[in-house]
């Protein structure tokens, strides 16, 4: 007999602080008695199943069987070797498994059980009641409570999986817990996450306690627990933190076309309206560039340049090379190439400080990049393809070093 009220204190709080379902406990329970009961008093191979009765606290348990006749199992003599036979190859090429041996402890044939139940089918349950039993030995109970434990663990899982897989592609805070050679591990509330070193932003650097923002960008289950893996490099925390900021990015008003990112330095965010009466650009730097500043402070300083994104793919190239003045774009289709022509006085704008500018420009468009100089001098070239995670189609080239 169970003190209800005590249970049910148990269970709203279970459900309440670890997100686990008042069902899944009294599963738990139940399962474990049933452990508890067979190792304890029933037979070998019975099927013993509890039940608790969660208005008077009592619990009922029975012993499972399951109608079968000569085509569902395989009748063998007491006293005569059981040699299982080996799988087969059905016409269709698909392996059928032979059938399992009868067993009187978990089975019962057709005819006995229609004399117990007049409309008994082949595959059904028949269910028998045992007799109450309250005192188990020692080991039952052990047994019974590592049961509860691993049900407990594994209704937990579940529910934290259904939370944070919900989630994923939003940013999550907590508090770093503690960091293990470079990857620092961040308390969630229910959940640990882990933002390995190369999804950190260079440079930062992090305490004990210190709250943290992060984007959980991906949620694993694995045989040892649930991995919840953040990224505050990932070009999508960008973005999400512009969602934040910016109501008309947040309602789908304003639309991300392309996103390249070097975490912590600089990035290049493209931008178009679905609306004619909004400018993208403007939403998302702010009224006296607060947004922007906002978004910058959180990435530790980074500079973001926010341009408008244009079909037309000359002028779409010309936005991205900004702050630089370009003077010519030509095209190569075949070979996805465009070939710029600058000033000598734009010259180290184009190409950015150790060719950044015209590398995240050759990400952001998609497109090689050559920059040449108006007299005609190959002044850099984004040549190098690399891949973007999770960006549009047209996002995703890189661009070499300056040569």
């Amino acid at each position: 007999m169970f003190d209800l009220k005590v249970m049910n204190s148990v269970l709203g709080e279970l459900e309440e602080d670890r997100g686990i379902p008042r069902a899944k406990v009294i599963e738990a329970i139940e399962a474990a008695l049933a452990t508890a009961y067979k190792k304890e008093y029933a037979k070998k191979g019975q099927v013993i199943r509890a039940h608790i009765d969660m208005d008077s606290g009592s619990t009922e348990f029975s012993q499972v069987k399951t109608i079968v006749d000569e085509n569902s199992v395989r009748f063998v003599e007491e006293d005569e070797e059981d040699i299982a036979p080996e799988p087969t190859v059905d016409a269709d090429g698909n392996t059928v498994e032979p059938l399992p041996r009868y067993n009187p402890e978990q089975h019962i044939q057709i005819q006995d059980a229609k004399l117990i139940k007049r409309d008994a089918a082949v595959g059904e349950e028949l269910i028998f009641p045992l007799e109450n039993k309250d005192d188990y030995g020692r080991i039952a109970a052990q047994t019974a409570k590592q049961v509860i434990i691993q049900k407990i663990r594994e209704a937990e899982k579940v529910s934290v999986v259904a939370e944070y897989g919900a989630r994923s592609g939003e940013i999550v805070s907590g508090t770093v817990q503690r960091m293990e050679r470079g990857n620092l591990y961040v308390d969630l509330g229910r959940a640990t996450g882990i933002l390995p070193y190369d999804e950190q932003i260079p440079g930062e650097r992090f305490r004990q306690g210190e709250r943290i923002r992060a984007l959980l960008y991906q949620v694993e289950e694995s045989p040892r627990g649930i991995y919840l893996r953040l990224s505050r490099a990932h070009p999508d925390f960008l973005k999400k933190l512009f969602e934040m900021e910016a109501p008309e990015a947040s309602h789908g008003t304003v639309i991300f076309k392309a996103i390249a990112r070097e975490a912590g330095s600089r990035s290049k965010v493209a931008v178009a309206s679905s609306d004619p009466h909004v400018d993208p650009v403007g939403s998302l730097v702010g009224q006296r560039g607060v947004r922007v500043s906002t978004v910058t402070s959180e990435l530790g300083g980074e500079k973001i340049d926010i341009i408008e994104w244009s079909e037309d793919t000359k002028h779409f190239i010309e936005e991205a090379l900004s702050p630089a003045r370009v003077l010519e774009v030509d095209l190569n289709e075949e070979e996805h190439k465009a070939t710029i022509k600058v000033a000598e006085d734009q010259q180290s704008l184009a190409i950015g400080r150790g060719g950044q500018n015209v590398r995240l420009a050759a990400k952001l468009t998609g497109w090689r990049l050559d920059i040449q100089s108006t007299g005609g001098a190959k002044i850099a070239e984004a040549a190098e393809i690399t891949e973007v995670k999770d960006l549009p189609a047209q996002a995703g080239e890189a661009a070499e070093e300056t040569k």
